[in-house]
């Protein structure tokens, strides 16, 4: 009888996690239709209050963040939250303008975001089925993915200052490896159970798929960019 039971419960968790997962991955994609909404209009936006004032805009658009972050996560339970959220994906596809602009500026500039863009796709769905499938619990890298990530903010703070073009580059190295670690990570505590909210793991993994994008962006630029 107590077998049955623990299957029972077993059972009932496994469902639990896989609905979540599901719902995740569900809104996971359609947030990329505001994404790619704000993105198209921040091309065609002037962005040279950012390039005058980096640190300004760096604290305004951090307080901007952390500020849709908080209206999520205190709507995590209720509709709000998933409203919330595409507002926020919203905003990150505008704040992709400036980068966009650069990139499309190159003769090869499609090129280049088509691959980032696969690359991302390549690595988040390679990532994600390692997660799901492997039997290993990857909990033990939050701390370490969590220290990295500290330490990259730190020193993206200090390059808006020295603007050095190779730490800028060696930046963007060390984005990718550790937003690729906290997909496997946050995919994997997801499947665990570790996250039983569909809307905040999907804001987790959209600000890992994100910033991976991003800065995988900014090295093929660097290492393709033909400005013939």
């Amino acid at each position: 009888m107590a077998n049955n039971f623990n299957v029972a419960s077993q059972s009932a968790s496994e469902l639990s996690t896989n609905k979540v997962l599901r719902n995740t991955y569900a809104l996971l994609g359609f947030s990329l239709i505001p994404t790619l909404i704000g993105a198209l209009m921040g091309m065609s936006m002037n962005f040279g209050f950012a390039a005058q004032s980096p640190i300004l805009f760096f604290i305004i658009t951090l307080g901007a963040m952390f500020g849709m972050f908080y209206l999520i996560r205190a709507n995590r339970n209720s509709s709000l939250g998933v409203v919330f959220l595409l507002g926020l994906t919203f905003l990150m596809g505008i704040l992709l303008g400036p980068i966009l602009q650069v990139a499309f500026s190159l003769s090869n500039g499609g090129q280049i975001v088509g691959l980032a863009a696969g690359g991302t796709a390549t690595i988040f769905l390679v990532l994600s089925g390692i997660a799901t499938t492997s039997k290993r619990d990857f909990s033990f890298m939050g701390k370490f993915l969590m220290i990295g990530l500290l330490l990259l903010i730190l020193a993206m703070v200090v390059n808006i200052f020295f603007q050095i073009p190779a730490m800028s580059l060696a930046i963007s190295g060390i984005a990718v490896l550790i937003f690729s670690g906290f997909i496997l990570y946050d995919v994997n505590r997801i499947v665990r159970g570790g996250e039983t909210n569909y809307i905040m793991a999907t804001l987790a993994l959209y600000l890992n798929i994100y910033n991976l994008f991003v800065h995988l962006l900014h090295i093929l630029m660097a290492l393709m960019g033909n400005r013939d």
